[in-house]
C-alpha cells in the first residue's frame, strides 16, 4: 500500500488534491493497522495514472497563492492563532477573548462584555443567515464613522459589530440569556455572545455545559486561514470597504451550500437517522442519492479535522446519554463502516444545532457570527497593504464536451 505522499507523487499532485480525488470518488482511501493514516492500492494509483486525471482536476482546483497572514497556521494536524492552539482556547476561553486576541494580538484575561444595538430587521425575514445579512447592512446604514479604518477604531466597530449580529438572530427584541461558565472563573460572564446566540437560536434554556459547548464552536469556528470567504473579505478590505462592507462580503461565499451552509446537510442527514431509517439507512441514502457524505473529510486533515474533534469532545459531556447524542454516535459509527474519511467541524457543528435541537440552518448562523472575527482580523491586516493588490486576469475560456 502506498502512502498519501507516494500515492501523490505518482499521480503528479498535491496531496490535497489526492484527497480530493478522494471525496469525489475516484480514489478509494484506506487506514493502516493503527487507524491513522491513509493508504492506498497501487494497483487503483495506477489505473488513475494511466487514465489520466479527472475532466474536473484537469486545470488546477484552485488558484494558488500566497498571502502573508500572522493570525492562523494550519500545520501537523493543529489550528493555532497567533501561536495559540485553537483546541485549547475552545476549552479555556471565551470567543470574545480569542476575537480579541485575533484582532489585537493579545489574549485578554478577563472575558470583555460587547455591547451593539437591536437592529430593525424587517418583518418576514426569518432564515437566520438572512437576519444576520440584513443586520449587517442596516448596521451600516446607522453608523456614520463606519470608513474609519485606524485600528483601534475598526476594533470598536467590530465588538459593536459582532454583538449587533447576534442581537438581529432573533425575533424577540429581549430574549433570555442564559448564563455561560467556563473553567477559568473569571469568564462566567451574563450576556456572552455564546450566551446570547443560544438564546437567539435554541427553543429552550440549555443543559448545563451546553453554552459551553456553543462557545467552543464559535471560537473554532472563528478563523480558519485563508478559506472562500476570508479571501472575499480580504478582496473587500483592498479596496478599503470598511468593516460593515468586509462581512457582508464574507457572507457571500459563506451562505453558499459548500462553505458556511455544509452543516444544514449534515443536520439533515442527522435528523433522517433519528426516524425510521436509522443512522446505517441515513447513510445508505445519501450516498445513494450524493455519492459522498456531507460533513466527512477536509482535504487540509486528511488524518481527522481537529475542531471536529474538540467539538463533539465538548459536546459528549453535557449531552452524553440522550437519545440526539446516541443518534449521532451510531451515525459516525455508520459512516466510517462505509467511507475511509474522519468527520470534519461542518459535521460537529449539525451536531450540535442537532442535539440542540436548533432548526438545521442555525449551523450558518454561527459559523457566520463566529467567522466574522475572522474576517476582521484579516481586514486589518490588508488595510496595513498596499490598496487594490488582487487583480486577476482573463484568459479564453477553454470548452469542454
Amino acid at each position: 500500500m502506498l502512502s498519501a505522499d507516494e500515492a501523490a507523487e505518482r499521480l503528479g499532485v498535491k496531496v490535497t488534491t489526492l484527497y480530493a480525488y478522494v471525496s469525489r470518488g475516484h480514489l478509494t482511501s484506506h487506514r493502516d493497522r493503527d487507524g491513522r493514516r491513509s493508504r492506498f492500492d497501487p494497483k487503483e494509483v495506477e489505473e488513475l495514472a494511466r487514465r489520466g486525471r479527472p475532466r474536473r482536476s484537469s486545470r488546477p482546483p484552485a488558484l494558488d497563492f500566497p498571502i502573508a497572514t500572522q493570525l492562523t497556521r494550519i500545520a501537523d494536524h493543529r489550528l493555532t492563532y497567533r501561536g495559540h492552539d485553537a483546541t485549547e482556547l475552545a476549552r479555556s476561553a471565551s470567543f470574545e477573548q480569542v476575537a480579541e486576541l485575533l484582532w489585537t494580538g493579545s489574549l485578554p484575561g478577563d472575558a470583555p462584555r460587547w455591547e451593539g444595538t437591536t437592529p430593525e430587521v424587517p418583518e418576514g425575514i426569518e432564515a437566520p443567515g438572512d437576519r444576520l445579512r440584513a443586520a449587517v447592512a442596516i448596521a451600516a446604514a446607522d453608523d456614520p464613522f463606519r470608513a474609519e479604518l485606524h485600528p483601534a477604531a475598526v476594533v470598536a466597530t467590530a465588538r459593536r459589530l459582532v454583538a449587533t449580529l447576534v442581537a438581529g438572530l432573533s425575533p424577540d427584541p429581549a430574549p433570555s440569556v442564559p448564563r455561560l461558565r467556563l473553567p477559568d472563573a473569571r469568564a462566567g460572564l451574563e450576556g456572552t455572545v455564546a450566551g446570547r446566540t443560544w438564546a437567539a437560536l435554541a427553543p429552550r434554556r440549555p443543559r448545563s455545559g451546553m453554552v459551553r459547548a456553543l462557545n467552543a464552536a464559535l471560537v473554532l469556528l472563528a478563523d480558519h486561514e485563508l478559506a472562500t470567504s476570508t479571501l472575499a473579505a480580504r478582496v473587500a478590505a483592498s479596496t478599503r470597504g470598511d468593516p460593515y462592507a468586509v462581512v457582508l462580503a464574507g457572507c457571500g461565499p459563506l451562505a453558499g451550500p459548500l462553505h458556511g451552509g455544509a452543516s444544514r446537510a449534515a443536520h439533515l442527514m442527522l435528523a433522517a437517522a433519528a426516524g425510521p431509517a436509522g443512522p446505517r439507512g441515513a447513510v445508505a441514502d445519501v450516498l445513494r442519492t450524493h455519492g459522498t457524505l456531507p460533513g466527512f473529510g477536509h482535504p487540509l486533515y486528511p488524518d481527522g479535522d481537529p475542531r471536529a474533534t474538540a467539538l463533539l469532545d465538548a459536546l459528549r459531556g453535557p449531552a452524553g446519554g440522550t437519545r440526539a447524542m446516541r443518534v449521532v454516535e451510531e451515525l459516525l459509527d455508520a459512516a466510517r463502516s462505509r467511507v475511509p474519511l474522519e468527520p470534519n467541524v461542518d459535521l460537529a457543528l449539525a451536531a450540535l444545532t442537532f442535539v440542540a435541537d436548533m432548526p438545521p440552518s442555525a449551523g450558518e448562523a454561527i459559523f457566520t457570527v463566529a467567522r466574522s472575527a475572522g474576517w476582521i482580523a484579516h481586514a486589518l491586516e490588508e488595510y496595513e497593504e498596499p490598496p487594490l493588490r488582487f487583480r486577476a486576469r482573463a484568459v479564453p475560456a477553454t470548452r469542454h464536451s
